[in-house]
């Protein structure tokens, strides 16, 4: 899942180029940088009340963090078991869960200090999560969003997500942001529009110019992480080892 000799694969499962061409592609226009944490490489990100929480993957370096969103300074941070490759975050009330990449291991965590509150198991891959104030959802690398109960963490439905009728692989970290949810797409440098009733994607938002401007040589080091701050109305894409956090303007806003 994370080695960029797997890129060919990924081409051929998505949406076929003439296909892609029928959506719209919003190139993403940057309103301001932040610093970003080049060791972090970032499995996934939200912004809470204020603080940017992100999760990290490889095994022995996996974190899941409270920081400063100006600074990048971190205030909280705990690691997972030295055996285990962390994935995505959510929150959800006063806790935070997570998943892992293998295993089907996932767990829940006090907001307040990052205390175990305790585990949980899903089938298959664990790659992102977000949630739409209703459900929790969760990406497995496949064309299938699960959409989660958050008190019993058990699938209520599924949606599969297509762009010109096919489908997509390779969703990776989410966010739901005005009504759309918003996932990067592994080792491109595209961020899928995705209708939450219907699966379809509805359009692209382009991070290519981001990517150039950090100019990291490792193929590994794509664009993921997306954050959404509600109370700012504002939008912030990272990527994995990335010196620069990137808020960028809201998809359809000028």
């Amino acid at each position: 899942m994370r080695h960029a000799g797997r890129l060919a694969a990924l081409l051929l499962a998505l949406a076929p180029a003439a296909a892609r061409a029928a959506l719209p592609v919003e190139p993403a226009e940057v309103v301001r940088t932040y610093p970003h944490d080049t060791s972090a490489f970032t499995e996934g990100l939200l912004i809470r009340d204020g603080w940017l929480y992100e999760s990290t993957g490889y095994e022995g370096r996996s974190f899941i963090q409270k920081k400063e969103l100006a600074t990048g300074r971190v205030v909280q941070s705990v690691q997972l078991p030295p055996d285990l490759f962390g994935e995505g975050i959510v929150d959800w009330k006063d806790q935070l869960y997570s998943v892992t990449w293998h295993g089907g291991l996932g767990f829940r965590w006090s907001l307040d200090g990052f205390r175990r509150r305790g585990i949980w198991h899903y089938t298959g891959e664990g790659w992102a999560m977000t949630q739409d104030g209703h459900h929790i959802i969760l990406s497995d690398g496949t064309p299938v969003l699960r959409f989660l109960d958050p008190a019993t963490l058990k699938v209520i439905h599924t949606l599969r997500v297509t762009a010109e009728g096919a489908p997509v692989e390779r969703l990776n970290e989410l966010e739901y942001v005005h009504g759309e949810i918003l996932a990067n797409i592994w080792m491109t440098n595209r961020i899928a529009r995705i209708d939450p009733r219907s699966g379809a994607v509805k359009g692209w938002i382009d991070v290519s110019s981001l990517a150039a401007q950090v100019g990291n040589s490792d193929p590994d080091a794509v664009p993921n992480g997306i954050a959404y701050d509600k109370r700012t109305d504002r939008l912030y894409v990272t990527g994995k080892d990335w010196p620069l956090l990137f808020q960028i303007r809201l998809p359809g806003r000028r």
